[in-house]
């Protein structure tokens, strides 16, 4: 059994936050693993995490301890899975990206740059007969596909009613924009007809991932001119060539930068945004019930999982309590006017520490025999093209 990895990190208070409430903040350092959040009904509220970052961190610190031991099990067939949560402007996507996927100050860089240059150093070193592949994937999710509903009034009038739908679109392809999950004996959770991009050097992999990043949809909101109203997932597919013992070994690293995870008014979003934030909301929602589900107490015998109650949630099983290592990163705002917000994003990682994980390499496909390779489709899937039929 393999515990998540979580760790806490706040921002420096932006001038507005400086300009309207002074320097005061909503924390207390203790030390690298804890602090005291001063809460107003509470008082100090202690909070442990395996690492905290506090606003002096540097990038390099942040990717060395939370990414560094993933994508070396990655390279060696152990899929892993890296997250950042938490409200819009807390420094989520900072952390994922830096200012630019592509930016040249190292001390900016953020975890992406950084797991693929680690990722290359790693396969460059490496010696022997082995000889390895990178591939790269890029998906988001819950941008939201709306149809229209149309009921028969009275009076010869047509009532419309917008339905949403969330969906996944591949940032490499915008013509797939349904990206379907499927379950794999071999290989568990797999999205089935995403792109995956060969490359062969780091500046290849970061101008690949720009090009998925400038497609990724943006919306305004009134917290942060450049959030963005999806969850954004980036996969790269390791796979090692063992000529010697003739077989092929994969491992898969996800790197899912979350959508906001504040109350939907508190974004200012009106119309469609509006419902592209409330459906956001219901996802993280549902991540946040199997995280309930996966640490409860055994006496409460909960037997099942919800999975399946978003895409999300189906997305990342095998990164929730599953078969890959995993590591949540806990993006927070050291303001206290974000002190609510702050304060259930810390909760929410103080509960997924208590996930366990079974970390194992992936099964290696024998090239001396036939392999099957059965994908079996998810009931999302199955419901799907049932509603295709259906003329609403």
């Amino acid at each position: 059994m393999s515990k998540v990895v979580v760790c806490a990190r706040f921002r420096p208070l932006s001038s507005n936050e400086v300009r309207d409430h002074g320097n005061g903040v909503s924390i207390q350092r203790i030390d690298d693993e804890s602090f005291n959040f001063k809460d107003e009904k509470d008082g100090d509220l202690l909070f442990s995490f395996d690492r905290v970052f506090y606003e002096d961190s540097a990038q390099s610190n942040v990717c060395e301890f939370l990414a560094s031991p993933i994508v070396r099990d990655a390279v060696n067939g152990t899929n892993g899975t890296i997250i950042t949560y938490g409200q819009t402007g807390a420094g989520k996507t900072y952390s994922m990206e830096g200012p630019s996927i592509t930016e040249c100050d190292d001390q900016k860089r953020g975890l992406i740059p950084r797991v693929i240059g680690g990722l290359f150093e790693i396969i460059n070193s490496s010696y022997g007969s082995t000889t390895y592949s990178v591939k790269l994937s890029m998906v988001y999710r819950f941008s939201n596909s709306c149809r229209l509903r149309f009921t028969w009034r009275k009076l010869g009038r047509y009532h419309s009613t917008a339905i949403f739908f969330d969906v996944g679109m591949d940032l490499f392809d915008l013509s797939k924009d349904n990206i379907q999950i499927k379950e794999s004996k071999s290989q568990g959770i797999i999205l089935s007809g995403v792109t995956e991009i060969p490359v062969l050097e780091p500046a290849e992999a970061l101008q690949v991932l720009s090009k998925g990043i400038t497609n990724r949809a943006v919306g305004e909101t009134q917290m942060n001119m450049a959030s963005s109203r999806s969850h954004c997932v980036y996969i790269f597919t390791v796979q090692q060539e063992l000529p010697v013992q003739k077989r092929t070994e994969t491992g898969k690293l996800f790197l899912v930068d979350l959508a906001g995870s504040e109350k939907v008014g508190k974004t200012g979003a009106e119309g469609k945004l509006l419902e592209e934030a409330k459906t956001i909301n219901k996802s993280l929602s549902a991540l946040g019930k199997v995280v309930y589900a996966l640490t409860s107490s055994p006496q409460s015998k909960l037997n099942h999982i919800p999975y399946r109650d978003s895409k999300l949630t189906r997305m990342l099983q095998d990164a929730l309590g599953g078969s890959c290592r995993m590591a949540l990163l806990c993006c927070c705002s050291l303001s206290p006017s974000n002190a609510s917000e702050t304060l259930s994003t810390l909760r929410f990682g103080a509960r997924a520490q208590h996930i366990k994980a079974m970390p194992f390499v992936i099964p290696s496909e024998d090239k001396t025999s036939k392999t099957e390779e059965s994908n079996v489709p998810d009931k999302d899937e199955a419901c799907e093209r049932i509603l295709n039929k259906v003329h609403i």
